[in-house]
């Protein structure tokens, strides 16, 4: 005999209910079939809260009563001929009459027992079996309506349920021992008591229902419908990536559904552990997927960990003190107290040295664990031997799963790592011996992460995903944003690196997508995105919360540099080509960097020196390894080295300026760059990389600009200021070129002292042939005091610029 359950997403809407039908007939066909429906979508949801609020003498509980009624009597209207109606239309009416009752009575006493939870809650399934049974005679198939409520017999204690298997069993195989019909429709979910009171299996039941039908008659396999395609890695809705599990054995399934995984009751084993039947979870909606097969083995399961599962209805219990250590029988009262209060424990967690006991419970039994135990203990916490017990909230459960890991070292390391990486604090650890289980208490905030962490780690094709979120998309970010996408594949395949896009910003607008920005499009997106606001887009970044999660600023802005701290204090990383924070006062520069250590976030910023190329990773790998710089000489501006060689005394001073600005080798204000406070930072950030305490302040600079210019509020003002000083530049122009050399703006550290200015350059130093807009650095270290080690190329740029920024975000992945 074929043993089918649909649940309430699959019986929504008449629409479904005919596809179900549909899949009911192909099972008929090879033989007799028993199918177990669950209540319409959404029903025992409404009748459990019409309950709640008749018995707080709140009367709108009659509008939803007379929607539901509308709800079903419509379903018939539609599923069931005209001529057929009649006698299902009186039987519907007359159990919403008793519904309406049953509340009338709530509303009048203003009570609500869980005996009358119970009765009201079974109605769904009693209603949605009714009416999809006279919709298969309407085809005219043979049924038969085995109401479960005269056949399994139960006993609840609160929510706990226990069935008589005994009694049960004997019911079911009386009820079909003479079985006549092609099809049973039973409704779930819903019993009695041995006493013979309506009652329920709990909240899920009717997998359970399904499940005790087949213990029962001994069938080979129970097929559950719902609607994804059986279990998966993780849950589907929080991590993306997540698949189907093709098989797994009944102890992961048991474990996974404990924790979290909502596709099966986790009751519903019970009956099929001893007998060895299978279950196979089937999609409604896509009957030609393979499902999941619950069995003895998960034998095509190839990995180690087989589902990553949650709780986050949990609250932690803490009880400590001195008065607990080598007390025998301790841990028995603690743990008695809470069976007779008939508390379930899902996690437990002692230290070695007994000065503590760490417990989870569901968040609406803690309270009453609370009370329960602190009134136990009294005499012990009067005696301040132990604290009274403390409740942590807002948190959650993590759990790994599967039959293999017992057999694999490593994998509570590499959990940890994983989860210690993207800054998720673990609370309290849980490890069953047959390590087939590994539990971890976070914070509820950080579950998607943490589920997501673990589902990279260990389900997908060994890659790592980045998740950016960019400021400042003129000329650098938009070239940033065109080799992001160019490379996308590459860094797929090649370095295993998915690089998302979540969110972009310039000074007007911003714009996020959760999925991934689409980067043939974005400057569309963005300039319909919403106003633009710093605060909103931290808080926005710092909610989604999402692993490997990228600050990258391309702005030269002071106000977004003041905005790093906050995130690297919440474990985003931050990525910039703006100088202002490294080159802000020491103290401000030493608390990034401490924030990064502390919140295992990344700092980079090798684009503040010599755009892309790799200046401050050279100087912090000399450091590294034990080499002491002597000195650093540098030509550390691209664009003071774009001008000075280009200028040539035949075109203006200020034509050269006007150039590089329309080349993108200045900033949009190039006094920043002509006064040399562009180079002082630089040298300011090399000196603090090799260990020196200095302040912008403690440059000496040399200025080759009138102190009008430097003063000039506006590029007009500045350019025309350019023009008068004509003279002054060409007599220095005129200088080098009468002693031979070369013009270089150079920047130099040497004995705990730095200073930039412009220097005439002979035909035998490195610096003689700088081109373009070349950058050059030679350190003079221990290890190199006689020829430095030279970094030498492109130091200005956009495209260069956005490589060195593309760098530092494939240096994090690679981490």
């Amino acid at each position: 005999m074929n043993i089918l359950k649909f649940g309430g997403s699959s019986l929504a809407s008449p629409d479904r209910i005919k596809l179900v039908a549909e899949t009911v007939q192909e099972h008929l066909k090879n033989d007799s079939t028993i199918a177990v429906f669950s209540a319409f979508g959404g029903v025992t949801n409404d009748l459990l809260l019409m309950a709640e609020l008749a018995s707080a003498e709140d009367d709108s509980y009659k509008e939803i009563l007379s929607k539901n009624e509308k709800r079903h009597l419509e379903a018939v209207k539609e599923l069931i001929p005209v001529q057929s109606q009649s006698a299902i239309l009186s039987r519907i009416k007359t159990e919403f009459n008793r519904l309406e009752t049953l509340y009338e009575g709530v509303y009048l006493l203003n009570e609500l027992s869980n005996k009358t939870r119970h009765v009201v809650s079974g109605f769904g399934e009693i209603l949605s079996s009714l009416i999809i049974a006279e919709y298969f005679r309407s085809l005219e198939i043979n049924v038969g309506f085995a109401d479960s409520r005269e056949i399994v017999v139960c006993r609840n204690m609160n929510e706990k349920v226990q069935v008589n298997y005994e009694e049960t069993y004997a019911n079911i195989k009386n009820y079909f021992q003479n079985a006549q019909n092609d099809l049973y429709v039973v409704p779930g979910f819903v019993a009695k008591t041995s006493q013979g009171v309506p009652s329920t299996l709990g909240r899920g039941g009717s997998d359970f229902t399904a499940a005790i039908f087949a213990g029962a008659l001994e069938a080979e396999e129970v097929l559950i419908y719902t609607d994804v395609n059986g279990m998966y890695t993780a849950n589907p809705s929080l991590v993306p990536q997540a698949y189907p599990l093709k098989n797994i054995s009944y102890e992961e399934a048991m474990e996974l559904s404990h924790f979290g995984a909502k596709v099966l009751y986790p009751p519903t084993l019970q009956p099929l552990l001893d007998k060895q039947i299978r279950i196979h979870i089937k999609n409604t909606f896509k009957p030609g997927e393979e499902g999941t097969v619950i069995s003895r083995s998960s034998k095509e399961n190839f990995r180690w960990v087989t589902g990553i599962t949650h709780i986050d209805s949990i609250k932690l219990l803490n009880i400590e003190g001195s008065g607990m250590v080598g007390i025998p029988g301790f841990s028995k009262r603690f743990f008695e107290v809470l069976f007779q209060e008939n508390i379930n424990v899902v996690l437990i967690t002692q230290a070695s040295s007994e000065h503590s006991i760490c417990i989870a419970v569901k968040d609406d039994e803690a309270e009453a664990a609370k009370e329960a135990l602190d009134e136990a203990f009294e005499a012990e916490i009067e005696h301040k031997k132990i604290k009274p017990v403390q409740i942590e909230e807002n948190v959650a459960i993590i759990a790994l799963v599967g039959d293999s890991m017992k057999s694999h070292h490593g994998l509570s390391g590499k959990m940890f790592s994983a989860l210690g990486n993207n800054n998720i604090n673990i609370r309290a650890i849980a490890q069953g011996s047959s390590e087939r289980n590994i539990s971890a208490v976070i914070a509820k905030k950080d579950v998607k992460k943490a589920l997501n962490t673990l589902h990279e780690q260990f389900f997908e094709v060994p890659s790592k995903e980045l998740n950016l979120f960019i400021t400042g998309v003129g000329n650098v970010g938009s070239k940033l944003l065109a080799q992001l996408k160019k490379q996308e594949k590459y860094l797929l395949e090649k370095l295993r690196l998915k690089v998302r896009v979540l969110g972009l910003s310039n000074s007007r607008k911003m714009y996020f997508d959760e999925e991934g920005i689409d980067l043939e499009n974005w400057q569309e997106l963005l300039e319909n995105g919403e106003q633009a606001n710093k605060q909103q887009f931290f808080d926005k970044v710092n909610n989604l919360n999402l692993r490997n999660s990228i600050f990258v600023d391309n702005t030269a802005s002071a106000e977004i540099a003041g905005w790093y701290k906050e995130y690297l204090a919440n474990s985003i990383s931050v990525v910039t080509c703006n100088k202002i924070a490294c080159a802000d006062d020491f103290v401000n520069y030493q608390q990034l960097q401490n924030l990064a250590r502390e919140y295992g976030a990344s700092f980079l910023y090798e684009t503040n020196v010599g755009a892309g190329l790799p200046i401050i990773d050279t100087l912090k790998n000399l450091v590294a390894s034990g080499d002491r710089i002597q000195k650093i000489q540098a030509v550390l501006s691209g664009s003071l080295n774009f001008v000075f060689n280009t200028y040539k005394a035949k075109d203006p001073f200020y034509k050269t300026v006007e150039m590089a600005m329309k080349e993108g080798y200045t900033e949009p204000d190039p006094k920043i760059d002509l006064s040399g406070v562009d180079v002082a930072r630089k040298i300011l950030i090399l000196a603090r990389e090799s260990g020196l305490k200095m302040e912008l302040e403690d440059i000496e600079r040399e200025d080759f600009l009138s102190e009008e210019s430097l003063n000039s509020e506006t590029n007009e003002e500045f350019f025309e200021l350019l023009k008068q000083d004509e003279p002054k530049f060409q007599e220095i122009y005129n200088s080098a070129e009468e002693n031979n050399a070369q013009l270089k703006y150079v920047a130099q550290l040497e004995g705990g002292k730095a200073k930039v200015g412009l220097q005439e350059v002979g035909a035998d130093h490195p610096f003689y042939n700088l081109s373009g807009s070349d950058n050059i650095v030679l350190f003079f270290t221990d290890r190199y005091s006689e020829q430095p080690l030279i970094v030498k190329g492109a130091g200005a740029g956009a495209d260069v610029t956005a490589s060195g920024i593309f760098a530092d975000v494939i240096r994090i992945g690679k981490k």
